[in-house]
């Protein structure tokens, strides 16, 4: 991990286009996506325990995975992460290509990949108080997987990138749909008694608690990465605004589409990472991105998303800080305390207090201008 300047303050040029504004989008993207993790769903949650409506009932629905089938808000929030993971790098190979050998550039991505492996293994070895090397369900390790392998595809043509990723999609649904395991036909997406979770069970020996699996459906983020890799050579491209805001479109709307109609043969399904979760998922997250894209770099609003930033720039800080330091525990020694004054808003307060505190330590380390990155 290393303290280091992030590109939206130093405003560095690349392409003939200020790198500035194309990240602008991307790291209040991330911080919205980083939001609800840390703890927007507590707050919506509170808000819902003061009297429930229609309204915050669909929030808060839409704020829990799926239990299966199915497809609500929460299920994009790890697609948003490898779209942009994807994006970011081509801003990293622009910024250090004229100064650095593609072999330098290699070994910068294989210490980060391992670093975010390892941080993977870290936090699930404190979460579950056992030592974890390999834990795929945690989302670190499928991006440090997704992450590589996209780096490496940034070094070929466009067309290539592309094929690759409905390669990987189309090749990951032909194996759960024709591939048999053991007391388990071809083709099932039953929770437990499917391909994925009987090569979890054959290569480390378990499967995860819920359904979700790890080592097969790795393989499809790294096709959602690509598609973000894709969306940053776009950005960074000099194309102009208009035809960037139609891309992201067509192919956001095509996603979608298309993930739907897959859909009614493929069961969407997250905890697999199916294929038509995986198209789908990626569809909505290109939208939701250039809902920001607009927003934030087309119409200038920097301003109101200046809080969504500070979180974005500093989410791999966040993420790992909420495993190391029980901070909403520490806070709610001090809320609990004021339960009998309170009532139902405890809760609410609580949640509050938590993502006030965990604001304020990121504005700090903005302010001192401490990025933590792999």
């Amino acid at each position: 991990m290393a303290a280091v300047p992030h590109a939206i303050e130093q405003g560095k040029t690349t392409t003939g286009v200020r790198a500035a504004s194309r990240l602008a989008s991307l790291d209040a993207f991330r911080g919205f996506t980083m939001l609800w993790i840390i703890g927007g769903g507590a707050l919506m949650g509170g808000l819902q325990a003061l009297g429930r409506n229609p309204v915050l009932d669909t929030i808060v629905y839409h704020l829990n995975h799926s239990e299966w089938q199915g497809l609500r808000y929460y299920d994009l929030i790890w697609p948003s992460f490898m779209l942009m993971v994807g994006a970011a790098i081509p801003f990293a190979r622009t910024k250090h290509s004229p100064i650095e050998s593609r072999h330098n550039l290699h070994l910068r991505a294989l210490r980060r990949a391992a670093i975010l492996f390892l941080l993977g293994s870290l936090r699930t070895s404190i979460s579950t108080n056992t030592p974890t090397l390999v834990e795929l369900s945690s989302a670190l390790q499928p991006i440090a997987v997704a992450y590589l392998s996209a780096h490496f595809l940034s070094f070929t043509a466009p067309k290539v990138q592309a094929a690759a990723g409905a390669a990987i999609f189309a090749g990951y649904a032909l194996l759960l749909e024709f591939v048999p395991a053991p007391g388990i036909q071809a083709g099932s997406y039953v929770k437990d008694l499917n391909l994925v979770t009987a090569v979890d069970l054959a290569v480390l020996g378990r499967a995860h608690q819920g359904g979700w699996g790890t080592v097969l459906s790795t393989i499809p983020t790294i096709a959602t990465t690509i598609a973000g890799l894709l969306v940053g050579e776009l950005l960074i491209s000099s194309a102009p605004h208009r035809k960037k805001i139609a891309i992201l479109g067509i192919a956001g709307v095509a996603g979608v589409i298309l993930g739907s109609v897959l859909g009614l043969w493929i069961p969407v399904i997250m905890k697999l990472w199916t294929a038509s979760y995986g198209i789908l998922a990626t569809g909505w997250a290109c939208l939701l991105f250039l809902l920001f894209y607009w927003t934030i770099d087309i119409r200038n609003f920097r301003k109101p998303a200046f809080p969504l930033a500070v979180i974005g720039m500093n989410a791999l800080a966040i993420y790992m800080g909420k495993s190391i330091v029980p901070l909403s525990r520490i806070i709610g020694i001090f809320t609990g305390s004021l339960d009998a004054q309170l009532g139902t808003f405890t809760p609410l307060v609580h949640a509050i207090a938590v993502l006030a505190v965990e604001w304020l330590i990121l504005y700090w380390m903005f302010k001192r201008r401490i990025f933590l990155r792999a």
